[in-house]
């Protein structure tokens, strides 16, 4: 083992890289070293937030290292060849042992990221972003995106299930319903869109290297959608060096529910050493059922299981070009969907399941893709290829509706199906300058082609004689057609005194084609109909870095979606229904981000006021049946913020919280008789908390204790006035206990420890939802969960 970890830092000393790091302090130039020679840089906070250093030119590592830090209040150690360790100057008064006993947990990330196209540290960038490390993710074992958002200021995410959510940021919500419009958050895995108008597919974060959030529309960047913010999800890339391995196996049993379990692994090899490298992912998850439906008689009906993989392949020709081709597949079963329902007259909440049918979910996922990246000594190519394949399906009870149909009985028993298969292909080419000098620039171009199929139908069981028969009561099979075109730029210019100005923006044409051909009671009817809309969508920012590394900015960003059209209904759509019209969002932003008590304190904070125009909304009719349309404008004024310490000692708590005010104001007439006055699917306030201790036991062992909680306010569901479905307030908690080794980890760890069940979503069944046979809705947290988990890395 000594002789392996020799070999790695030679090997690590001996590459050379080309490197281009204008003046930074100390800290933030070691996070540039860092990310340009692809290995992970640890402590940089012992050289505190002073200093200043440069550069350019082709290095080892070591030969890098030696020229930032000289004259530095900190050293370096190269522990192999993918990590770095700072440390302070001043030697300690014994020789440190192998395992270095001091090291802080690491959930106050050191990171930079690339969500705005080129790599930035993530304390420089002029916007809300925020990121989660490879570590924060282990440490607080968040598996998909729903156990990130607590983590995150602004962040939440609906409760409808797995595979059904839908990511709300910064208050910005056009409702809490998934239908025709495009998602206000972009959602991506590496260069991939995740989502066009689905859920999120609930992707489980194995072998992830970060997670990144930036808040406020990004229409510049990322076109269409992105109206709230973009989420990224960045994986692990090959390891050209070094044969890697790990994995985990997790049990837990839920109080009154199954038991569940989830296996994971991960395999990098380096096929073809410091040249070619391939990295396999592969996972398995049941999660047990913990609500029992009265009317079916079966126990524990929400079970879900999840299973996936990844495979990703990094070929480095030379110092200066490198191709990443990566794939990637998850498949989502749910039995049941986790909602509890009562009669809207009884008193109280509810507090079973009742259904006549199993409303069963599925949510598959798959892409494909090849990243091209050249370095130059003027700047920098990638060219992005990726393709999506996106099919996810619902079945619902939509027996309450039946009578509303027709004067002729259907029958006792009625069941909606509705899939969407959506195939989704983007190219992108971004060019960067190197970032040297007062100017540095990027320009882009994008296209994207998305086809989408979603058939629905509407079966109800009658009585044929003596026998049993199924009459299909409605059908409908819509096909929309969606190419966007786009060409971005944005600039930088340093004007002196830590000054400086970035301006950009994207101009973009999108053209919507919608067919759909509907059998309904009334008879056949077919839909045709294709719009084009264009348009500039612009970002102006301003900011100063203070020598000491703080930065105040100001920004002015816009979002913006295309229109589209309405084709369901059991009858005849009116004609001022069929068509909803484009929105479009404007941001003004001020925002401060602070280092403070030698880089242990980081404060980072924002001020908002978004003015949204024309909001799109998904809702729904009285039938049960989707539809989409411009509920009027909002304005939204907000105040969040993140706060991290590390003591010395081995603590580090992260504090984050959001507090938003929203109106409606020039209502569409013709949406609803009544719209209410505040936007739907997200509360006033809303806020996390985690904090985590780390020490060294002795050489071998370290122990890790973890606890993580999050607040969610009061909020409605619907724009509609007249319904009076809202959720509670509810607290998410969880606490961790973890063991290991330099290989070895075993972590003990309970959810939801306080046993809360307050309603985190009221809404389920879209045809029990509201009308005359509404039927009060509330989804639970899950009961409390106790589990353990053991994990290895190699």
């Amino acid at each position: 083992m000594a002789l392996a970890c020799g070999a790695g830092r030679v090997e690590a000393a001996d590459a050379r890289y080309r490197f281009t790091i204008p003046p930074r302090s100390y800290a933030d130039a070691l996070i540039d070293l860092g990310l340009q020679a692809n290995v992970s840089v640890l402590g940089t906070a012992s050289c505190g937030t002073g200093g200043r250093a440069a550069l350019t030119g082709r290095y080892t590592l070591e030969q890098a290292l030696e020229q930032l830090l000289a004259g530095a209040p900190c050293r370096y150690r190269i522990v192999d060849a993918r990590t770095v360790r700072i440390s302070p100057a001043a030697p300690p008064p014994q020789a440190l042992p192998q395992r270095d006993p001091s090291r802080p947990p690491s959930i106050v990330a050191e990171v930079v990221v690339t969500a705005t196209k080129r790599p930035v540290a993530l304390e420089r960038l002029p916007a809300g972003v925020s990121a989660i490390s490879r570590d924060q993710i282990s440490a607080t074992r968040a598996n998909d995106v729903g156990q990130t958002v607590g983590q995150l200021a602004g962040v939440l995410t609906t409760n409808l299930g797995p595979g059904r959510d839908k990511l709300l940021i910064r208050g910005l919500s056009d409702g809490a319903f998934t239908g025709r419009t495009r998602s206000t958050v972009g959602t991506y895995l590496d260069d991939a869109p995740v989502n066009y108008n689905a859920p999120d597919p609930d992707l489980r974060l194995v072998d992830i290297d970060r997670v990144e959030v930036v808040r406020g529309p990004q229409g510049a960047l990322y076109g269409s959608g992105a109206v709230a913010g973009v989420y990224r999800i960045v994986t692990t890339k090959p390891d050209l060096k070094d044969f890697e391995f790990g994995g985990s196996a997790t049990i837990a049993h839920t109080e009154g529910g199954e038991e569940s379990h989830e296996l994971d692994g991960y395999l990098s090899i380096p096929l073809i050493k410091d040249h070619v490298g391939l990295r396999l992912v592969a996972y398995e998850e049941v999660q047990g059922g913990y609500l029992d439906d009265v009317n079916l008689r079966v126990p524990n009906v929400d079970q879900t299981r999840r299973d996936g993989g990844r495979v990703a392949l990094r070929i480095r020709f030379n110092d200066s070009w490198r191709l990443d081709a990566h794939a990637a597949t998850q498949h989502l079963r749910s039995d049941d969907t986790q909602y509890v329902t009562s009669a809207m007259s009884t008193p109280g909440a509810p507090t079973a399941r009742r259904s006549e049918i199993r409303e069963t979910h599925n949510n598959d996922f798959a892409y494909a893709g090849v990243t091209t990246h050249g370095e130059f000594d003027w700047g920098s190519i990638t060219s992005s290829t990726n393709y999506v394949h996106h099919v996810f399906s619902s079945q619902f009870d939509a027996t309450a509706r039946l009578p509303e149909l027709s004067p002729v009985p259907l029958g006792a028993l009625g069941a909606y199906v509705e899939t969407t298969r959506a195939n989704i292909l983007v190219q992108d080419l971004v060019v960067r300058s190197s970032g040297a000098g007062r100017f540095s620039w990027l320009a882009g171009v994008n296209a994207a082609r998305t086809v989408e199929r979603a058939p629905s139908r509407l079966d109800a069981l009658t009585s044929v004689g003596s026998g049993v028969g199924v009459a299909t009561a409605y059908t409908e099979d819509r096909k929309d057609r969606l190419s966007e075109y786009a060409l971005y730029a944005e600039a930088t210019y340093d004007l002196g005194g830590g000054w400086s100005a970035t301006a950009g923006g994207r101009l973009f044409a999108t053209n919507v084609h919608t067919t759909a051909a509907v059998v309904a009671l009334l008879g056949p009817r077919a839909f045709d109909r294709k719009d084009s809309f264009d348009g500039f969508s612009p970002k102006l920012s301003v900011q100063r870095e203070f020598d000491n590394g703080d930065l105040v900015y100001g920004l002015i960003s816009e979002g913006y979606r295309p229109g589209g059209f309405n084709s369901s209904g059991f009858f005849p759509i009116r004609a001022e229904r069929a068509v909803f019209a484009p929105d479009r969002l404007r941001n003004f932003e001020a925002g401060v981000k602070l280092r403070r008590m030698d880089g242990r304190l980081a404060v980072r904070a924002a001020a908002y006021y978004s003015d949204w125009s024309n909001v799109q909304t998904d809702q729904y009719r009285a039938s049960g049946l989707p539809f989409t349309s411009n509920v009027g404008d909002a304005r939204i004024l907000g105040l969040e913020g993140e706060l991290s310490y590390e003591w010395s000692w081995g603590l580090t708590v992260a504090l984050n919280g959001l507090v938003s005010n929203s109106s409606v104001r020039n209502f569409n007439p013709d949406f609803a008789n009544r719209v209410s006055n505040d936007l739907p699917g997200v509360p006033d306030t809303s806020g996390g908390i985690l904090a985590v201790y780390e020490r060294a036991l002795d050489d071998r062992f370290s122990l890790r204790l973890v606890g993580e909680a999050s607040y969610v306010g009061r909020s409605r569901i619907s724009f509609d006035a007249a319904s009076t479905a809202r959720t509670d307030n509810y607290l998410r908690s969880k606490v961790a206990a973890e063991l290991s080794t330099d290989h070895w980890r075993i972590t003990a760890f309970v959810t939801n420890p306080f046993d809360y069940d307050a309603d985190t979503f009221a809404y389920g069944n879209p045809f029990s939802f509201s009308g005359n046979n509404g039927v009060r809705q509330a989804t639970p947290q899950r009961p409390r969960t106790v589990g353990l988990r053991l994990g290895s890395t190699f």
